[in-house]
């Protein structure tokens, strides 16, 4: 089994609440299953209730502990470090990081970049990965919210 690639996402036209629900749109379109990790059972679910409030015309199907059912969920939620729902993609955030990378596809790191400390998480994950030899990518937010790929490793 080869090494997931790992994706940082340096935030910095949008909040994680703008930014996160748009990333697991893309994932859906793709036919991909995604795992959510926040940094608290509190985060997860303000993070459950963005996805359900955001925008009424593009619903993203999602659940999390207390919904059960992982299985069944395109997205799930937790502050876990888990995959029950069989996810090809992991989405880290509020500095949640994973010792089980090896169970996804692709494992997307999202930090603030105005958080000098989340900053400085982001660098000292991208060295421990590289170091493990996972190839790498660098995204930044141009002036209108795109993504724009800055770096690979």
């Amino acid at each position: 089994m080869s090494l997931p690639e790992i994706r940082f996402y340096h935030l910095t036209r949008t909040p994680l609440e703008t930014a996160l629900p748009d990333l697991l749109g893309r994932s859906l379109e793709r036919g991909w299953r995604a795992v959510v990790m926040t940094g608290s059972e509190t985060r997860t679910a303000h993070l459950s209730s963005v996805l359900w409030t955001r925008d009424p015309s593009s619903f993203l199907p999602h659940g999390q502990a207390e919904d059960g059912r992982a299985s069944a969920q395109p997205i799930w939620l937790t502050h876990l470090d888990e995959n029950p729902n069989g996810a090809k993609v992991c989405f880290l955030t509020d500095g949640a990081a994973t010792e089980n990378s090896r169970f996804f596809e692709i494992v997307c790191v999202l930090f603030d970049g105005d958080d000098p400390e989340a900053v400085a998480a982001a660098r000292s994950q991208w060295s421990a990965y590289k170091e493990r030899a996972h190839p790498l990518a660098y995204w930044v937010q141009d002036s209108r919210g795109a993504w724009s790929k800055k770096m690979e490793a």
